[in-house]
């Protein structure tokens, strides 16, 4: 422990950087020691003793039998978990794999510091054997304090700032809307304009990054807005749009793109006539929408089922991994 914060608890961080290894590293060892090396295992052994750490009760209890259960873990303010179907869809997924096995899924909102604190303590306390992170936004400092205490974690999507770092279950977010882009470019509109999602998501950054490579030299900065994944960010993003005279818009999912093919009717423009809308996820909304919406659809099964089954083997020791899965076009009535 350094000197010059005596009082400041070790963390799996001040191990790994005595040992010279990783965190994921470290937290195999004090969970069994599967999946490292013995020369790795011994680094780690030695730091543990420089540093005076102490592995929490989680850890502990690991070691004498486990919880039976997986946190889903929702980083984002509570009324998103209704508002937004595609948390509803990865719940219900994730319960349906895990009662498969006989476990129990635990649900854990964190979108304010208060709740950050209480979950961070209950999933210290050892009340799950791993953590499902179903939203990931860069800097979460949750994330952070779990992967110090050395928690099995996979992530949804990957989690800016912690690549390599922790295991991961995710879509082809540029590729998908590289193709989103040719299909608009296809059916022949030479304008396109898009409503991304916020830079510090997986899904807003890559997104982007894929309909700026499609485009290449035709990409017009202009021509892109911001939006939060919320109806009415949507139509904001689509009025402003609008003034640049785009004739497509690729939303960066669903809601976004019902938001703004509601700013286009009120600003008395046909869609897909006069300017054509596709979104991202396929999560229900798209297919019960008027006019149905052109979307990518994410395999939201898979992904769950995939997200336990990595977690587990994360829980037994596995170094981290990614997984991706392909997405498919569903092309609708709006684009």
């Amino acid at each position: 422990m350094s000197e010059s914060n005596p009082r400041r608890k070790p963390t799996i961080r001040d191990v790994a950087v005595q040992a010279g290894v990783s965190r994921s590293t470290v937290s195999r060892v004090i969970n069994g020691g599967h999946w490292v090396s013995p020369d790795a295992r011994v680094a780690v052994e030695k730091a543990i003793v420089a540093t005076g750490y102490t592995a929490n009760h989680h850890a502990r209890s690991l070691a004498t039998g486990r919880a039976g259960s997986m946190a889903f873990l929702l980083t984002e303010p509570q009324h998103l978990l209704f508002d937004d179907p595609t948390f509803a869809l990865l719940l219900r997924g994730a319960a349906e794999a895990l009662a498969q096995r006989s476990m129990t899924l635990v649900l854990l909102v964190a979108g304010t510091p208060a709740e950050r604190e209480s979950v961070a303590h209950f999933i210290r306390a050892g009340h799950v054997d791993g953590v499902l992170l179903i939203s990931s936004h860069e800097s979460e400092p949750l994330l952070e304090q779990l992967l110090d205490d050395g928690i099995p974690i996979v992530s949804c999507g990957i989690p800016l700032g912690h690549e390599g770092e922790l295991s991961t279950v995710s879509v082809e977010e540029a590729a998908s809307a590289r193709r989103m882009v040719a299909h608009l470019r296809d059916k022949g509109h030479e304008r396109i304009g898009m409503i991304a999602g916020p830079d510090d998501t997986p899904g807003g950054r890559y997104r982007l990054v894929g309909f700026r490579e499609e485009l290449g030299d035709r990409f017009d900065e202009a021509r892109v807005q911001i939006g939060d994944y919320s109806f009415e960010s949507g139509q904001a993003a689509m009025t402003r749009l609008l003034e640049r005279g785009v004739d497509a818009v690729f939303a960066a999912n669903d809601r976004m793109a019902a938001g703004a093919i509601a700013a286009a009717r009120r600003a008395g423009l046909r869609v897909p006539e006069d300017v054509a809308v596709a979104g991202f996820d396929d999560s229900g909304l798209a297919a019960t929408h008027e006019p149905a919406l052109t979307t990518m659809r994410q395999p939201w099964e898979q992904i769950s089922a995939q997200m336990v089954n990595v977690l587990l083997e994360v829980i037994a020791g596995a170094e981290p991994r990614s997984v991706i899965l392909d997405t498919e076009l569903v092309v609708r009535e709006s684009a």
